[in-house]
C-alpha cells in the first residue's frame, strides 16, 4: 500500500465518494450513473453489492436478487468489506492506468469478479452451495472470471484484465496475487483431491497453467504460458513449457 493508503474500508469508502463528488461536478451528465453506483450507498459493502447486481445480473429481477444476497454476505461479514477494501486499494497501488479508486470500483470487471467469488465462498461454507454455484456460473458467463467457491482466497488480489481465468475447486491463493489474464489454478485429473497453493506476492503471468498438488512459494513469478506441475520456491521465476526454474536468490537441488 501506498504512504497515504486508507487504513480501513470506512476511510476507503470516503476517498471514494470525494472522487465521485469531484466527477459529479466535473460531468454532471455522468453524475446520474454515479449517483445510483456510488452516492446512494451507504459504505462500500453496499456499492459493491450494487455493482455485483449490475454485473452479474441477466435481468434486473436477477440483479437485485443477486445484489440482496450480496448485500446480506457483507452485513453478516464485515471481513468481507475489509477484503474488498484491500482488494480496490491494491488495484491502485500495482496498476499504473488505474486514476483512481472509483474507476477501479466501477470498471474493473475482475474486481467485481473477486467479489461476487468472496460472496460465493461466503455462501458455500454456510451449505448454500446451488447459490453459490449459480453465483460462479454467472460470473463465468458474463465476466468470464470461474473461481469456484471452494477455493480460498487472501486480500489485496489484483486480477488484471480479468479475461479467462478459471481457479478450480480447493486452490488457495495468499495475499498481494496478482493473477493475469488467461491464467488456470486446477488440479490433476490423477489426483483430483489435491490443488495448487499459491504464495503471497506471487505473480502469475499471462497464460500460465498451474496444475495439481504443488506449492509456489513467496513472491515467486510465473512467466507467460508456462506450465507448471512442480513446485517453485520462493522468489524464484518459472518459465516454458514444463516450466523451469530460474533467477532464484538461492540455488535450487536438482
Amino acid at each position: 500500500m501506498v504512504a497515504d493508503s486508507v487504513s480501513s474500508s470506512g476511510d476507503l469508502w470516503l476517498s471514494v465518494r470525494r472522487e465521485a463528488e469531484t466527477a459529479l461536478a466535473r460531468d454532471p451528465v455522468f453524475g446520474r450513473s454515479l449517483s445510483v453506483s456510488i452516492l446512494h450507498h451507504s459504505d462500500l459493502g453496499a456499492a459493491v453489492s450494487h455493482q455485483i447486481g449490475q454485473r452479474l445480473g441477466a435481468n434486473r429481477s436477477v440483479g437485485r436478487q443477486f445484489e440482496r444476497i450480496a448485500h446480506e454476505a457483507f452485513a453478516a461479514s464485515p471481513d468481507l468489506v475489509e477484503a474488498a477494501s484491500r482488494d480496490l486499494d491494491s488495484i491502485v497501488v500495482r496498476d499504473p492506468g488505474s486514476p483512481g479508486l472509483l474507476p477501479a470500483l466501477l470498471n474493473y470487471k475482475g474486481y467485481v469478479a473477486l467479489q461476487a467469488w468472496r460472496v460465493s465462498n461466503w455462501l458455500w461454507h454456510r451449505d448454500r452451495r446451488d447459490l453459490a454455484l449459480l453465483l460462479q456460473s454467472e460470473s463465468a458467463d458474463l465476466l468470464q472470471v470461474s473461481i469456484h467457491p471452494s477455493a480460498s482466497i487472501g486480500t489485496s488480489v489484483f486480477l488484471d484484465h480479468a479475461t479467462g481465468i478459471v481457479v478450480g475447486p480447493f486452490a488457495a491463493i495468499g495475499d498481494e496475487v496478482t493473477i493475469m489474464q488467461n491464467v488456470t489454478v486446477g488440479r490433476e485429473v490423477e489426483n483430483p483431491n489435491r490443488a495448487p497453493r499459491i504464495g503471497r506476492g506471487v505473480l502469475l503471468s499471462t497464460g500460465a497453467t498451474i496444475l495439481g498438488d504443488i506449492s509456489i512459494g513467496d513472491f515467486a513469478k510465473i512467466g507467460a504460458g508456462s506450465v507448471v506441475t512442480r513446485d517453485v520456491p520462493g522468489g524464484c521465476t518459472a518459465v516454458g513449457v514444463p516450466a523451469r526454474l530460474t533467477n532464484c536468490p538461492e540455488p535450487v537441488p536438482t
